[in-house]
């Protein structure tokens, strides 16, 4: 029943306030599938403001068992403790199963390193992981080994105080040092396998990028997200006519790169500690992959050393 001091509450933060086993996201979701009842009427609005005197019911389901199979597979972890895993993904990995792809992911790995410590918020193909990066791209990723950790992280995404910087390789010279991508992304409406920039169907999407060096058909940069759209980084370079290089979706047919897969590595994680409150930077060089790839093009340079 809810009390005066909740009255005009939203919903989904007054079910995760009175249920504290589960999270605010959690709730909506709840919510959203129909299992709540607002004076015994059905009630699919997270948003619904809540007044004092109504009986709320919501139906909490059991947990589901994992059904993906943990596997012994190497991991690269850069740090762990209770709350946060930070893991360098290499360049193939997949983040998590899909139709079709069941095994061979980080999540499977994680799995079976972790076992059951992590969080349960995104479901049973997703246990753990906060935000992804592509399966060509390598990098540092932060996974939650519980609910409130994950709950804290996602809270920081959403507010883009997350530092996620990423190093590039982009066709042709760039004209500018620096520069910020200010255009909303969304499905491509001629090709369903690709993302665009376009204003139909979109979420607002920023990319903040920086020149590190020059080498006359190819610019090497230092690229800022302060949203986390689907190929975002891919996306927007593409659109200002500087794809990835070797990005076989958004760059042109035939590469020349000498490698499969676009170069693109998340050497730079940032993010505040879920229960100490400390910031937390993480740095990771680029893999050996990206190097070779570099020497193939001939472009001799101390990457090792390039700060982004």
């Amino acid at each position: 029943i809810v009390e005066e001091e909740m009255n005009g509450q939203r919903v989904d933060s007054a079910v995760a306030a009175f249920i504290p086993e589960i999270s605010r996201s959690f709730s909506a979701k709840l919510i959203e599938s129909g299992a709540l009842r607002i004076d015994s009427l059905p009630c699919i609005s997270k948003k619904r403001k809540l007044a004092a005197g109504e009986t709320v019911d919501i139906e909490v389901p059991l947990p589901e068992p994992l059904d993906v199979i943990p596997e012994d597979s190497p991991i690269d972890i850069v740090y762990e403790d209770d709350d946060v895993l930070v893991v360098n993904k290499p360049r193939g990995m997949v983040v998590h199963p899909a139709p079709g792809n069941y095994s061979g992911t980080l999540v499977n790995a994680v799995l079976y390193h972790c076992g059951s410590r992590l969080s349960s918020i995104n479901g049973v193909i997703r246990p753990g992981i906060v935000h992804r990066i592509d399966k060509d791209t390598s990098g540092l990723l932060m996974i939650a080994k519980n609910n409130a950790a994950h709950e804290h992280l996602s809270r920081q995404l959403s507010e883009h105080s997350v530092i996620r910087r990423y190093l590039a390789l982009v066709y042709d010279n760039i004209a500018t040092d620096e520069g910020i991508i200010d255009k909303p992304i969304g499905r491509d409406p001629k090709n369903r396998l690709r993302n665009a920039v376009t204003y139909r169907n979109s979420k607002p999407a920023v990319t903040r990028y920086r020149v590190l060096e020059r080498y006359g058909r190819y610019t090497l940069i230092s690229c800022r997200l302060e949203t986390g759209r689907t190929h975002q980084i891919r996306v927007h370079m593409s659109y200002i006519n500087h794809p990835l290089v070797g990005d076989p979706l958004y760059g042109p047919k035939k590469t020349g790169a000498a490698i499969e897969g676009q170069l693109l590595h998340a050497g730079v994680l940032g993010f505040i500690h879920p229960s100490t409150g400390e910031n937390m930077l993480f740095e990771t060089k680029p893999p050996e992959d990206f190097k070779e790839a570099l020497r193939k093009l001939k472009i001799d340079t101390d990457i090792d050393n390039i700060k982004f």
